[in-house]
């Protein structure tokens, strides 16, 4: 008996030690391990679970280089420091609304309201500096959208905007000898059912890509072209896009940001037809950009290829999976962007105004405030004015139709071609 007991005692011993150093192990491990995974990256999205999309290389892509902006971003129940300190997001995201929104995730997209207001955030130069994720985004962030929708574009809280693209209403045309070298239409366009480009999933975006691709087979006649996909472009032919200024690359900070340039260049792509005077950009800043454009002064054909184009592309994706675009009673097209809401429309003209380049960029963009037109230099909104030609363009998007606008911007350009003479 006396031996088994020695037995028993010296295995119970070891079992006891065994348990002893097992709790141990597990107490270390613990303490090795973070209590709180700060950086849960979605692999699909290629954003952060927490809100905010990242910048540069790592387990999230486009993680931000700034410190003090990467611990803003993992703490979600901080009210952020909002950089651009007099944007609009800065005057309507209050404490208040913050505490409120800030933990809501929409359905469609699980955008959140830090990643609708990453620009006004990381950046100090934004005036807007607010984008939607989805549909979604407008109505379940509303308290913020809505003001500053209203302020941006001027308009009620119970203003309604209606569309009408039809080109046989414009009256009259710019003047046979305004000395206009080309005109250009566009407007953006997003399908229900997917996310806009800031929070569009990469399955979501390869998918639309794939009903454009059957849209543009279906075109006919001045329409019908040829689609060129980014993703394995050839160089002749990304070299060819360059030299005639239709591709649209990646590097642009804002849209890095508002997490419009994940998963690049999949899904995304250019189509245009045989003449190159109509375009269509394949998920950019929106799901689509449709362009139409031409050399001269003829604003109403342009805007009819314009609309025959959107009608022919919506027509083909319906018929497809019975999906329109999205069309809001209040606020028209819906654009990831809210100051492109409404029609989504720039209807612009190359001008040359040496008058008014001689009085001054100044004076040209007081006249042009008075006449609802806005005045650029040829290379866009940041290259500047290097000569006398200038980009007009329609200064509004909603609460306008498309017809309205079309109109003003010509009637605009009359007035300055005829003003222009007077400052020569």
């Amino acid at each position: 008996m006396r031996n088994r007991d020695i037995k028993l005692h010296i295995v119970t011993d070891i079992k006891f030690k065994m348990l002893l150093l097992v709790m141990m192990y597990c107490v270390l491990l613990v303490s090795l391990t973070p209590a709180v995974e700060t950086d849960n990256c979605d692999e699909e999205t290629g954003t952060s679970r927490q809100g905010w999309y990242s910048e540069g290389k790592g387990s999230c892509p486009g993680r931000s280089s700034d410190p003090d902006n990467t611990a803003n971003r993992n703490n979600m129940a901080e009210f952020p420091t909002i950089k651009s300190a007099h944007s609009l997001v800065a005057k309507h995201v209050t404490p208040e609304k913050w505490a409120k929104l800030s933990a809501h995730v929409t359905e469609n997209s699980q955008f959140t309201l830090a990643k609708a207001i990453a620009c006004a955030v990381d950046f100090d130069n934004q005036h807007c500096g607010i984008y939607a994720g989805d549909w979604d985004s407008y109505k379940d962030f509303a308290e913020v959208f809505d003001p500053i929708i209203q302020e941006y574009h001027g308009i009620s809280a119970d203003s309604t905007h209606t569309s009408d693209m039809d080109s046989s209403k414009i009256v009259g045309a710019i003047g046979a000898d305004a000395p206009v070298k080309s005109t250009r239409i566009r407007v953006g366009r997003n399908l229900e059912g997917f996310g806009l480009s800031p929070g569009i999933t990469k399955a979501h975006r390869l998918e639309f890509e794939g009903m454009m691709k059957t849209a543009f087979a279906n075109l006919e006649g001045d329409l019908a072209g040829e689609y060129y996909p980014l993703t394995g472009m050839e160089e002749a032919t990304r070299q060819q896009l360059v030299d005639d200024h239709f591709l649209f690359m990646s590097g642009d900070k804002n849209l890095q940001v508002a997490g419009m340039e994940r998963d690049w260049p999949e899904g995304r792509g250019i189509f245009h037809n045989k003449d190159k005077t109509f375009l269509v950009w394949v998920n950019e800043e929106d799901q689509l950009r449709i362009i139409s454009m031409q050399k001269g002064s003829n604003v109403t054909e342009v805007f009819d290829r314009l609309a025959r184009g959107i009608k022919a592309v919506e027509e083909s994706i319906f018929a497809a999976c019975q999906k329109k675009f999205m069309l809001d009673p209040r606020y028209g097209y819906i654009h990831s962007c809210p100051t492109n809401l409404g029609t989504g429309m720039r209807a612009s003209v190359h001008v040359t105004l040496p008058g008014w380049h001689k009085a001054g960029i100044d004076a040209l963009k007081k006249r042009c405030e008075e006449l609802g037109v806005q005045p650029r230099g040829t290379r866009g909104e940041s290259g500047g004015h290097i000569d006398d030609t200038y980009d007009i363009s329609n200064k509004h998007r909603l609460g306008y139709s498309e017809v309205q606008l079309v109109q003003n911007m010509i009637d605009s350009v009359n007035k300055l071609v005829e003003e222009d003479k007077a400052h020569q």
